[in-house]
């Protein structure tokens, strides 16, 4: 296990996780557990490995109060969570394609002419691609690492609560973001449950999948 994880038991990890309504304010995560929190929920996958997703970690009693009226629905797990992850999908994440693939290369991950031939391929389609085409990318790729964000936290011995109802057309600027870069994608409480959160029911398998 990773130095802060609590537990690597699957069914612990899927099946105990809850959306949590209240948290625990005294509970606190250090700078170190959380980033280690997102180094673990950056393993997810993403298209051609662009890694479009942006965080910004609130968890300051400054930045929660900026915060709570974006989110006024949502006001009492703000506040009372241990930090609210702010998930945003960045437009311009090609910006990062040369670090990303020339870091693979140094690493020995992926030989120089996969670098290029790839790079070769997605940069024109990549730089002419409409900000829709990119938005559905940015939604798909986030709601991975968000998920992951989330059994993550689960590992590590916290609880979690996906928002995605806010004020998303200010939530960039009120953080000092570029609104038309970076894609609010969805808002992310974490800490220790007040209570415990309500069992759900499921749809089985054969009434949301069919075999062909």
């Amino acid at each position: 296990m990773r130095k802060y994880q609590q537990t690597n038991d699957f069914n612990e990890i899927v099946y105990g996780r809850r959306s949590i309504k209240v948290y625990d304010p005294a509970v606190k995560i250090s700078k170190e557990e959380m980033t280690e929190i997102l180094e673990e929920a950056v393993t997810a996958p993403s298209s051609i490995n662009m890694q479009p997703w942006r965080f910004v970690v609130i968890e300051s009693d400054e930045a929660k109060a900026t915060l709570a009226p974006l989110a006024k629905f949502n006001k009492d797990k703000v506040l009372s969570a241990s930090a609210v992850i702010a998930v945003f999908g960045d437009m311009n994440n090609f910006d990062y394609a040369e670090e990303i693939y020339g870091k693979a290369v140094e690493l020995g991950y992926m030989p120089q002419e996969v670098k290029d031939m790839q790079l070769g391929a997605f940069k024109p389609m990549y730089e002419n691609m409409s900000d829709e085409a990119m938005r559905e990318i940015l939604l798909l790729d986030s709601g991975l690492v968000s998920m992951q964000l989330m059994l993550v936290a689960r590992a590590h011995g916290y609880d979690t609560n996906p928002i995605g109802g806010f004020e998303k057309d200010q939530i960039a600027e009120a953080f000092g973001l570029d609104k038309d870069r970076y894609l609010p994608v969805m808002l992310i409480t974490i800490g220790k449950a007040a209570s415990e959160g309500f069992t759900s029911y499921r749809l089985p398998a054969d009434k949301v999948a069919v075999w062909k």
